[in-house]
């Protein structure tokens, strides 16, 4: 398994300077990587491993250009993380592992279920009545597609996961819980991903809608008639409660929530382990976490944040009860 870089350079485009038909073995981290493999640095920070980095070659941008051709071969850029992305799609082009069935012999269709002829449905995958399975789509093993769920092309859903399951409805009867049968089902665009036991539930009536490009994460939990518009990207263990309407290349960090029934407007960033409470209807990046620390000082910070809203009024009163002309002092000069 091996390329030159010329071969490289050829397909993906970039500047290199070194000997076009040195061959490339394998991509690794800087500074695990040895002389028969490639790397790439894409964040300042890590500029420190360059100089030491033992890689054949280096995937760099221009404010490194000089720094690592001082170092030996490398690969100039305009965007190192976007090439290094492109390598690992042109790198398993290149080296394709051995392919088996299309459809697995132990996976379960449906005989009411399509399933495009260049799918491909992994071991004991279950796919329903109704489903529809676009082309080029790539259902890994133990993957379930509910009923009538539509998948569209050229995804990749990861194993465990479940499309389709029935969102969490029920109505109080005098004190016990009456089921809300989930109608609706799960539509899901082209090119989305999906990460491993991460469950989108079906909608109550209308459809849970997954947009095209859309990338989640591992163990993300999405609740019935969500919407998540395109390009959106979530970490692992995020959670979206039901009927949320999320906009288009919104990023939320691991571990955050949403809460049900908000629309969050295209562009929105969420910082990991946030609770969106309302709304956003402005693009830009939000933060809801109170800082670790150790617990009897949490537990004071905690206690004072409560104070502070009667904190507030008895300061408003404070300056209300003053003079005119000392409550304008701060401002006359």
């Amino acid at each position: 398994m091996a390329l030159r870089l010329d071969f490289i350079t050829e397909r993906l485009g970039g500047t290199l300077h070194g000997e076009p038909s040195q061959v490339i073995e394998g991509l690794a981290p800087l500074e695990f990587a040895n002389p028969s493999e490639l790397s790439f640095l894409s964040h300042p920070k890590f500029r420190n491993q360059l100089t030491t980095s033992k890689a054949g070659c280096v995937i760099v941008g221009r404010d490194a250009e000089q720094a690592a051709r001082a170092r030996g071969t490398c690969i100039v850029v305009d965007q190192p993380y976007l090439y290094y992305a492109r390598l690992t799609q042109l790198w398993k082009r290149e080296h394709p592992g051995q392919s088996g069935p299309r459809i697995h012999p132990s996976a379960v269709v449906d005989p009411g279920a399509h399933v495009d002829p260049d799918a491909t449905i992994g071991a004991l995958s279950v796919i329903e009545r109704g489903a529809h399975i676009g082309a080029g789509t790539v259902i890994r093993s133990r993957v379930t597609i509910g009923e009538n769920c539509h998948i569209g092309e050229r995804c990749i859903i990861h194993s465990g996961a479940v499309i389709g399951a029935d969102g969490f409805g029920f109505a109080p009867d005098q004190g016990r819980w009456e089921k809300i049968e989930q109608l609706g089902a799960v539509r899901i665009g082209n090119d989305v991903e999906i990460g491993a036991n991460t469950c989108i539930d079906r909608g109550a009536l209308a459809d849970t809608v997954i947009e095209d490009g859309v990338k989640l994460d591992n163990l993300i939990q999405i609740g019935h008639n969500v919407r998540i518009g395109k390009n959106t990207a979530m970490a692992g263990c995020v959670g979206v409660a039901g009927s949320a309407n999320i906009g288009a290349n919104c990023t939320i960090g691991g571990s955050a929530g949403i809460l049900g029934h908000l629309t969050l407007a295209d562009g929105v960033h969420v910082s990991s382990f946030s609770l969106v409470t309302r709304s956003i209807h402005k693009p830009g990046q939000y933060t809801g976490v109170f800082p670790i620390d150790d617990n009897a000082n949490w537990e004071k910070n905690a206690a004072t944040l409560k104070q502070l809203h009667k904190l507030r009024e008895r300061l408003k009163a404070l300056e209300n009860s003053k003079p005119a002309n000392q409550r304008n002092q701060g401002t006359a000069s």
